[in-house]
């Protein structure tokens, strides 16, 4: 089960996070190669955060999944996910870092 989660300096009061949801979970079900039904998506606004020593709007995520994850593949899912968080909160993509972790099986 994939589970990305997501916080962010940004302000999310009366902000439509539908969309962040249906379209992170999309991409990270395609791009993984598993079924949306075991994509989970976490978004949490207002979290004190500071990137690159100042306080402009930026973002960090974690995601997680018990494989599935190569090179290329988190490069695809890092840039699609920057992509969604700069179109719906207007953080750029130089102030969002993801950390991907690709779980083994064994280690469970």
């Amino acid at each position: 089960m994939p589970a990305l989660y997501i916080s962010t300096n940004v302000d999310l009061d009366g902000v439509d996070l539908q969309p962040i949801f249906s379209q992170a979970t999309t991409a990270l079900a395609s791009i993984i190669g598993r079924p949306e039904a075991n994509v989970m998506v976490l978004v949490k606004g207002s979290v004190p955060l500071s990137f690159a020593g100042t306080k402009e709007p930026a973002a960090f995520a974690e995601l997680l999944s018990m494989g599935g994850i190569d090179s290329d593949v988190k490069r695809k899912l890092i840039s699609t996910v920057g992509g969604i968080l700069e179109d719906h909160l207007s953080i750029p993509k130089t102030r969002f870092f993801c950390h991907v972790v690709n779980i083994k099986s064994s280690k469970l």
